[in-house]
């Protein structure tokens, strides 16, 4: 119930000081200053529980929190009253509702005070903090220098009472198991991932105006698939809007879409209460994520990056396809987790799912001014995971390393990916390997036979001819038969290298070299130097080169190694490949 006090100082209904909440967007703003904010002071502040219309709810302040959001960075206190809030307690969703003295904007409520409260007390974040990142022209010049992300809604950590009300990053068209699986990662990025607690329509018409206290969503995902956070406008202007009164990721100069949100319901609880949300039409992006809010422009575009998932289960005419279309945000932080989760449930939302699956994949991840990146394989289960994650994880790895490249700021255009379903296990170990002769002559053919052993099947035989090169020096050589990690390990730059490519052409021309991983491979290793470079890999260097470069084998940049590895054959075999056997070859 009320206080006492605050019943005969100031009642909500009689006070001049708590206007009405905005039902249009205001011509001018006035702001209250904050050199004047005490304790006692009384107003209103304005938040959505149910549908698009703000409704207010009466504000007591408690007083200031020097430093309490950083160094220099002060926090109001305030305390809630109304039978609304006093019901719902400090609400996920609520961060951003803008508070009003004498009908002048104070700031916005952002953090929540203790786990299990008995009254709703927050913290409010000044305005005067909050317009910085508007009028900020360092933010606006900060494209290619991101802040790193912070712990903003962590509310986990030991001994924290004072915390960033959550914004939930609310999955729609994904299972639990998804986020039981990949929801860490978002954490770590200091979003609170949750599911089934809202959807996405940006077809449904939503005419209310956006004012200071509607709901605002930022769109990471869109499509047959979505994820979107959730907070509250707290100033708008002509152009602009500011909300949150926290961080979402504090990732700085981003681009994500800026869509209008209905609540659906609040959702009391004395753990966590949220608002349950549908997000619809599109009115601009938001382009900086900042410590005291989030900035949007209305009418800006951001870039998506569609993505084509097509899932084929069934053999010849019995064949059936599943396709997800979806767009995810582009940022060099979150693409590949966006798009590793995403991948998954493209893949497990089909009949066909199951944990003895596999998939023949087969694609191309397309990067403007740079061609195609090939994606290829089969993914099997393993001892680690079913065949969906490890899909999904490969997908991660190649935007990864597109997005990790030093040197250019990758634009990717898209991606489609095609998955033929397989059932079972389509793994194999190289069990043994011989030759068809231990001696040869330059020139001449040989057989490589190999024995796979799949996953719960007969032996495999395998049959691969090679030519020994006509320069081929007399001698006892090697021949490596391995799968497709081994034989990129001989020849392609190793991952140190790979960070230290001079181009993102270079790192695309690498991810193509790699071998597909359902194929055996035969290499010859021969007596003579060997370099790989980002660029390429030299071999049979001559001597004198190779003494030349002999000191630099500590630079990460050069991998320098006594015997070249010459792939001599290769031959498909339907499985995911893993081992490798040394042959010894007697040349004469």
């Amino acid at each position: 119930m009320p206080k006492a006090g605050w019943a005969q100082t100031a009642s909500l209904a009689a006070s001049e000081d708590a206007a009405a909440c905005p039902a249009t967007p205001p011509k001018h703003t006035a702001f209250f200053p904050y050199a004047e904010v005490r304790r006692g002071l009384r107003g209103v502040a304005c938040t959505v529980f149910e549908g698009v219309n703000p409704e207010p709810m009466e504000v007591e302040i408690l007083g200031v929190m020097k430093n309490a959001r950083g160094p220099g960075q002060d926090m109001i206190l305030g305390r809630l009253h109304g039978a609304k809030p006093e019901f719902t307690g400090v609400v996920a969703g609520m961060s951003g509702s803008p508070v009003y003295i004498d009908g002048k904007l104070l700031g916005a409520l952002s953090f929540r005070i203790g786990q299990f409260s008995k009254e709703p007390i927050c913290g409010i974040t000044p305005i005067q903090d909050m317009l910085a990142v508007r009028d900020s022209q360092t933010a606006a010049s900060s494209a290619s220098t991101p802040i790193a992300p912070s712990d903003a809604n962590s509310d986990t950590a030991p001994g924290r009472q004072v915390t960033p009300i959550d914004t939930p990053l609310v999955f729609g068209g994904f299972s639990q198991q998804a986020l039981d699986l990949f929801g860490d990662r978002f954490r770590a990025l200091g979003l609170t991932p949750v599911t089934g607690l809202g959807g996405s329509d940006p077809a449904a018409s939503q005419p209310e105006p956006i004012v200071p206290g509607s709901a605002v969503s930022a769109i990471l995902v869109r499509g047959d698939l979505s994820m979107a956070g959730t907070c509250t406008v707290t100033y708008v202007d002509a152009k602009n809007l500011l909300a949150c009164g926290h961080p979402i990721t504090q990732f700085g100069h981003l681009s994500l879409p800026m869509t209008k949100a209905t609540v659906l319901a609040t959702l009391p609880s004395p753990l966590n209460a949220f608002k349950i949300i549908e997000t619809t039409q599109t009115i601009g992006a938001f382009t900086e994520d900042r410590n005291a809010a989030i900035l949007g422009r209305f009418g800006d575009r951001a870039r998506m990056i569609p993505v084509t998932v097509a899932v084929t289960t069934g053999t010849g005419s019995a064949d059936t396809a599943h396709e997800t279309h979806f767009e995810v945000a582009d940022n060099k932080d979150l693409t590949p987790q966006l798009v590793l989760i995403s991948v998954y449930q493209s893949i497990q939302e089909t009949n066909a799912a199951a944990a003895e699956m596999s998939y023949r994949l087969s694609g191309e991840l397309m990067v403007e001014g740079h061609g195609k990146v090939k994606l290829d394989g089969i993914m099997a289960p393993n001892e680690l995971n079913p065949a969906s994650v490890n899909t999904a994880l490969y997908i991660n790895d190649r935007f990864g390393r597109i997005y990790a490249n030093a040197e250019e700021q990758p634009v990717v255009a898209g991606m489609r990916l095609s998955l033929q379903a397989m059932p079972g296990s389509r793994s194999a170990a190289l069990e043994e390997a011989r030759l068809s002769r231990s001696e040869a002559r330059p020139g001449e053919t040989i057989e490589v036979e190999a024995t796979l052993r799949p996953y719960r099947a007969a032996p495999v035989t395998i049959r691969i001819p090679v030519t020994i090169p006509a320069s081929t020096p007399p001698g006892e050589l090697r021949l490596v038969l391995s799968d497709a990690a081994m034989a990129d390990r001989l020849t392609l730059p190793s991952g140190q290298l790979e960070r230290r490519t001079v181009s993102l052409t270079d790192a695309i021309a690498q991810m193509n070299r790699a071998r597909p991983n359902d194929g055996l491979y035969v290499s010859l290793l021969t007596h003579g130097a060997q370099t790989v470079l980002p660029g390429g890999t030299l071999g049979e260097l001559p001597l004198s080169m190779a003494n030349v470069l002999d000191p630099k084998k500590s630079d990460p940049g050069v991998q320098l190694s006594g015997e070249t590895a010459e792939e001599l054959g290769s031959a498909a075999t339907g499985y995911a490949v893993s081992g490798s056997q040394v042959l010894n070859l007697t040349v004469k």
